[in-house]
């Protein structure tokens, strides 16, 4: 009677082998499940960065507003009634040495 248990026992793993480890059991459906949803996520990213690219083009055919933009930010282009000012940061270094600095003292000698 033991052996007998012993047996069904062992058919029993045998047959459930396949079902849970082997090449389509349920580790490989786990497996696929997972980078089935890194894909649909990585999809989604690229259709609204396709859908971005497709108002930018639809932008720069039929207006002119966004033709005006790039060529303002990208070329620096003004109109010929607007007048230009660009005012440019020191470095850092510059700032701290002018804040920090005492005047200069010039000593005269007879």
């Amino acid at each position: 009677m033991r052996i007998l248990a012993l047996v069904l026992a062992a058919l029993i793993i045998a047959l459930q082998w396949p079902l849970w480890i082997g090449k389509g059991g349920w580790m490989r459906v786990w497996q696929l499940d997972t980078q089935l949803t890194q894909r649909q996520a990585e999809n989604e990213k690229m259709k609204e960065r396709n859908a971005a690219l497709d108002a930018e083009v639809r932008d720069l055919k039929l207006g002119t507003e966004a033709i005006e933009e790039r060529a303002r930010n990208e070329l620096g282009m003004i109109r010929g009634d607007e007048v230009f000012f660009q005012v440019l940061d020191r470095p850092e270094q510059a700032k701290n040495s002018l804040i920090g600095s005492s005047p200069v003292k010039i000593q005269l000698r007879p």
